[in-house]
């Protein structure tokens, strides 16, 4: 008998269809895995499963009994557990802490803290998951927070477990040690539904491949019978064809940092501690590290947000240390934002006024420097819309109602436009899929082509070596020497992520 059971569920938002007559199955001690589009509705299903959200028709069997519809703590009761992509974990609390949040009564005189660490110990040590109670979270590694996260719906005696991009942040080493202790969960008769937009990882990890494509189950597919490019053409509907490297003579120096430190002083040390970095015409230089080790300050700087405590930045060999973000802009420096949401649209802003966020006051789009040109602006925005294929209604409707895939493309579309000589793309394909990151892809090269200097900051090894001409890897706010792409591994990388950066320089020569 199936531990789950979905059965013919539909939900819809208004006139939006999220999901259509979904049924699926899965059994105990097996990966699911659920594969989609960006907007195919896995989270909406996932949302409808774990009581977010209430279904409009059909209903949710655990173990033959129906499951309560829009109840969250009916679905923990009845052993489902959700773990986020985004780690809902409080910084200033301990291990411990996080662990049994929201489990006692709310009354309760006293926590039992005795009885909680005993039980913790017990499935720490039943499924290879070692913490420390006593631990900060804010003093763990990204790798030990994920193994907290999925410690507190085990400790809820979850026993059908839901994994939405589990290895977003983790290095190579750390995904393979996760791999494991799930494997040693399906030993064990727990089961796990498994989203990922990695199709190597659910080719290792998975049983079946169940596929979503706008709102409705499409295809279904035993893992041992699926490769990577069937996979990709039954999620997206149409062969998908990642854009190859081709590695170009570098050009002149475009962007370069000389000695520099940046953000707030830890432990002794700048969140930015001393950088060197040259990135050339032609080039893309790939960033590797884990979240957390100074790449958000560093895109910061890069992007006019914030300047930098010592050191300088140059741009075409000009001092821009100093420059505001409008000025650099105005120079060629192009930024792909790491939170596209928050940072790259304003999401209820019409699709045409976020093709223009950075053309504000600049010719032909103001008349007389204070009056909008709408019809300049309409006409402007129509152009970039159909040249990168950004699906929508309409340019009238609001930002925020796009797919993540075409957020990221109204993005890229604006970035472009100007033929910006240095490109920050910081996490560009984070989230996308295959057809998605294939575009963003073929833009970048197109833009290396043409000559720009681009910085690829990214936590996708995959992607760093499917599209760099050399990599740097950022740990603790130092980084790397450059290392030729074609001189390391996965392996090396991810060593050096985790702090063995001499192996750069043995790996260079």
């Amino acid at each position: 008998m199936a531990v789950l059971e979905i059965k013919n569920v539909t939900k819809s938002f208004g006139s939006l269809i999220a999901n259509e007559d979904i049924s699926l199955s899965l059994k105990k001690g097996e990966v699911l895995a659920l594969l989609g589009e960006n907007g195919a509705g896995k989270t909406t299903l996932m949302n409808v499963l774990f009581g977010h959200y209430t279904a409009d028709s059909g209903q949710i069997m655990i173990n033959g009994k129906k499951l309560v519809p829009g109840s969250t703590e009916a679905a923990i009761n009845a052993g489902i557990g959700m773990v986020h992509q985004h780690f809902t974990l409080a910084d200033n609390m301990t291990v411990l802490e996080n662990i049994i949040l929201g489990t006692e009564k709310l009354f309760a005189l006293r926590t039992n803290t005795l009885h909680a660490k005993n039980k913790l110990e017990k499935l720490s040590q039943r499924f290879g998951l070692e913490v420390n109670p006593d631990d900060r979270i804010a003093d763990i590694s990204v790798g030990v927070r994920q193994r907290v996260e999925i410690l507190k719906v085990l400790y809820r005696n979850a026993k059908i477990l839901v994994l939405d991009e589990p290895t977003a942040v983790l290095t190579p080493q750390e995904v393979e040690q996760l791999f494991k202790i799930l494997e040693l969960m399906l030993a064990q008769g727990l089961s796990i539904i498994f989203i990922s937009h990695k199709l190597h990882e659910i080719l290792r990890i998975s049983h079946r491949v169940m596929i979503l494509r706008r709102g409705k189950i499409v295809g279904e597919v035993e893992t041992k019978d699926a490769d990577r490019d069937i996979l990709a053409h039954m999620m997206v509907g149409r062969q998908v064809d990642r854009p190859v490297v081709s590695h170009l003579k570098p050009g002149r120096i475009v962007m370069e940092l000389k000695k520099l430190s940046a953000g707030e002083i830890k432990a002794n040390n700048p969140e930015l501690n001393n950088i060197h970095l040259q990135v050339h015409e032609h080039e893309i230089i790939g960033l590797a590290g884990v979240s957390g080790n100074g790449q958000s300050i560093l895109a910061q700087v890069l992007s006019g947000i914030q300047a930098p405590s010592k050191g300088d930045m140059y741009f075409m060999g000009e001092d821009v240390s100093k420059k505001t973000p409008r000025q650099l802009v105005r120079m060629g420096i192009g930024r792909i934002p790491e939170d596209r949401h928050e940072e790259g649209i304003i999401g209820d802003m019409e699709l045409w006024e976020n093709c223009i966020l950075e053309d504000l006051r600049e010719p032909p789009f103001w008349r007389g420097g204070w009056l909008l040109n709408e019809k300049a602006c309409r006409d402007y925005s129509d152009k970039l819309i159909h040249a990168h294929d950004v699906r929508c209604k309409n340019m009238d409707m609001p930002a925020k109602l796009l797919s993540g895939g075409n957020i990221q493309k109204l993005i890229l579309a604006r970035v472009l436009s100007h033929n910006p000589k240095f490109i920050l793309a910081n996490q560009p394909v984070r989230g996308l899929d295959e057809g998605a990151i294939a575009a963003v892809h073929e833009n970048l090269f197109a833009a290396k082509q043409n000559g720009a200097a681009i910085l690829l900051i990214s936590e996708d090894l995959d992607e760093i070596f499917s599209i760099s001409d050399r990599i740097v890897v950022m740990y603790h706010g130092k980084l790397s020497i450059p290392i030729d792409v074609d001189k390391a591994s996965s392996g090396d990388i991810g060593a050096i992520m985790a702090g063995d950066m001499n192996r750069a320089i043995t790996l260079q020569g």
